[in-house]
């Protein structure tokens, strides 16, 4: 590991949630749809992944990559001719990691009517060096009530990822002991 990634992330000031968030916005074209007419949930994905990417590097001063995906919720078809906006923040900060939410939002392109919040994420990112190693980064610093209850929620994730990782790996070494593998 590099020194940089040996560094207390408590050496590093905090940043504010604004500071990173961002919000990306695409319109949906039928190049996009499934065979329903409706846009390819893997689509509504990759754009996800791309705001959250951006959060993560901009919150990290530094290349990011996804470690995790969990609780992708669909709420509403995306249809063709949609304005798709894609909204994304820091949620919570570990020593190298970061979960971002996400919140999708859809309007027609020619209306005037209010977006309707069509899907939902979390992701977990890993700040990496030029090296594909971990390294800190700087503490969330929540804003308003709804950034503390969000990174409060965080916490909740992480020990629930935690727990379901540490379960997982207690159960496939009992496997493979009780198959003698």
């Amino acid at each position: 590991m590099t020194d940089q990634a040996h560094a207390d992330p408590g050496d590093q000031p905090g940043k504010p949630t604004a500071v990173s968030r961002t919000t990306l916005s695409h319109i949906m074209s039928g190049n996009e749809t499934n065979l329903l007419g409706t846009v390819h949930g893997g689509v509504i994905m990759k754009l996800v992944d791309d705001a959250a990417g951006a959060v993560a590097g901009r919150h990290s001063e530094g290349p990011a990559v996804t470690a995790s995906m969990d609780e992708m919720v669909f709420l509403e078809p995306v249809r063709v001719g949609d304005l798709v906006h894609v909204k994304a923040q820091v949620n919570w900060t570990g020593r190298s990691s970061m979960e971002v939410g996400v919140r999708v939002l859809a309007e027609r392109w020619n209306e005037s009517t209010p977006a309707s919040h069509v899907g939902s994420a979390y992701l977990v990112f890993a700040a990496v060096d030029e090296d594909g190693r971990p390294r800190p980064v700087a503490q969330v610093v929540p804003e308003s009530e709804q950034d503390k209850r969000r990174y409060q929620e965080a916490q909740i994730r992480r020990t629930h990822r935690l727990a379901r990782r540490r379960e997982i790996k207690e159960l496939r070494a009992r496997r493979t002991v009780e198959s003698g593998g």
